[in-house]
């Protein structure tokens, strides 16, 4: 053997040794008692573009547990960040939008809501509670760059310039603000990904006995879904998957805000599969931090300790139904999402068919910390399917709702009883928006929608999937009755009487 060779195998033999010692020394660090979580929240991620994410895959749905039938209250930002926050729905919390006056964090500020969130909850319990990312549509409020909502012990958010094209944005970092350029080192996700991997080590260090919450939301992969440049060759022939509900042929059975969409154009499909493309270049490095993540807990020795959620604020279409690009329906692209947990006993490899929603976040987030959830919550823990041992009794039905005021005027609603189903229907259709709408999902497979228009939607998944065929009119009356009576008992309940409801239909 030459003596290089030598001298390399000696090196290698080393480096292994100090390796496994690093491994070993970092298990053997303090632990806290409680575990810690880490709530990854993605922006606008619909199932098609989870199910191309591989790294994702890897390190998280193998190593843990897909929960395949998850939904979100309200398709749309703020809304259903504020549901994760409270884990209520929204008729409850009385967020239904991004802006003033129906929502935004202007509202959720005036209404006092930030001083009871898994934030302040956890924070009470001894976590080290963190956010970063993106918060609530409209945070910062004008004159207060430096707000910090309370329950936080790291803030690090922007503040200005514009965070969704990933560059040319300033961050609010404990109450200071930074600027960043448009140099490739400055990719939104990327910083995000360096600071957090920065505050596990420091909490590590300097509070080894802390638990710690760390809420990441990247702006990805909503709009423009800009790609870092190392990425932004990637997919060069993905396209929209050319489903039968793409561009669908005959939506003459659909409410009137879907029959009067003509087809998408050539332009419009070609628009829409570059912004495709863009999505899976930009949740590659969304998959970059993913897996900087783990290896940042494995080589502190939290890996073994800590829950790890990735999921989405709601889902997106992109041409189903001939509906161009968007969200806040009641079609399955815009309300189901993915979840995927890991963690300490979390079965590895399993999937969970129960209904779930992003109502439950709240209250699995406090039985992790071992609190009794606050009595205003309507979700349900995840912990018993975490454990794998799923309950007897659970959900049956999800509820769905869309309230927005570019529906009908506010003039309209004051002399209209009801309101003037012709004005709704040209505004929606204007707007390419749906009207507002009440629904249910069971766990049967059935989406029943009432819209504020009289007209309703019926769809059975198990047999159209796709949601091609609305079965209202030729539907059972019975089965029809049914769903209005179990909607109605859901509109306006709350807390233990809306978890009753979900379960049973009413006698």
């Amino acid at each position: 053997m030459s003596r290089p060779v030598s001298i390399r195998m000696g090196l290698v033999f080393l480096a292994c040794i100090l390796a496994s010692v690093s491994a070993a020394e970092a298990k053997a660090r303090p632990q806290p008692r409680l575990p810690s979580i880490v709530f990854i929240l993605t922006d606008d991620l619909d199932m098609q573009a989870f199910q191309d994410q591989g790294v994702i895959d890897s390190l998280l749905a193998k190593e843990g547990t897909v929960f395949l039938n998850h939904f979100v209250n309200m398709s749309v930002c703020c809304p259903s960040r504020v549901t994760t926050l409270r884990g209520q729905y929204a008729h409850n919390t009385k967020i239904y939008g991004n802006n003033l006056p129906l929502g935004g964090f202007d509202k959720v500020y005036a209404r006092g809501m930030e001083s009871a969130t898994i934030a302040t909850w956890l924070q009470a319990a001894g976590y080290r509670t963190a956010l970063f990312g993106k918060y609530l549509n409209g945070y910062p409020a004008v004159g207060a760059p430096g707000y910090v909502p309370p329950g936080w012990s790291y803030w690090l958010s922007p503040n200005g310039g514009d965070p969704y094209q990933e560059y040319d944005y300033s961050l609010n970092e404990n109450g200071k603000s930074r600027k960043y350029g448009n140099a490739p080192q400055d990719y939104l996700v990327d910083v995000l990904s360096e600071k957090v991997k920065a505050f596990i080590k420091d909490t590590v260090k300097y509070f080894p006995r802390q638990p710690f919450f760390i809420y990441l939301a990247p702006y990805i992969p909503h709009g423009p879904a800009t790609p870092p440049v190392r990425y932004e060759e990637s997919f060069p022939d993905a396209r929209i998957p050319r489903t039968a509900s793409f561009n669908e042929k005959d939506v003459s059975d659909k409410p009137d805000w879907v029959e009067r969409r003509p087809k998408l154009t050539a332009e419009q499909i070609a628009d829409m599969d570059a912004a495709y493309r863009r999505r899976l270049q930009s949740m590659q490095a969304v998959e970059d931090m993913v897996k900087s993540l783990i290896d940042t807990l494995q080589a502190q020795g939290r890996l073994d300790n800590t829950y790890i959620f990735f999921t989405s604020d709601n889902g997106f279409h992109m041409g189903q139904h001939r509906l161009p690009m968007g969200k806040n329906t009641a079609f399955e692209e815009d309300i189901h999402v993915p979840l995927v947990v890991r963690g300490p006993g979390v079965p590895a490899g399993r999937t969970v068919k129960a209904m779930t929603g992003n109502v439950d976040f709240a209250p699995t987030f406090a039985a992790i910390a071992r609190l009794p959830a606050p009595p205003y919550v309507d979700g349900r823990s995840l912990m018993p399917f975490l454990n794998g041992t799923p309950p007897k009794r659970w959900r049956r039905v999800f509820l769905l709702q869309r309230k927005q005021e570019n529906t009908v005027t506010a003039a309209a609603r004051k002399v209209l009883e009801p309101p003037d189903p012709q004005e709704i229907h040209a505004q929606a259709a204007s707007g390419e928006v749906a009207p507002n709408f009440e629904g249910l999902r069971t766990a049967e497979g059935l989406t029943y929608v009432e819209y504020e228009t009289g007209e309703r939607e019926l769809y059975d998944l198990r047999t159209d999937p796709e949601q091609l065929t609305n079965a209202h009119a030729g539907a059972d009356p019975a089965l029809t009755a049914r769903l209005a009576v179990w909607l109605e008992s859901l509109r306006k309940a709350k807390t233990k009487a809306l978890r009753k409801a979900e379960a049973a239909p009413p006698q």
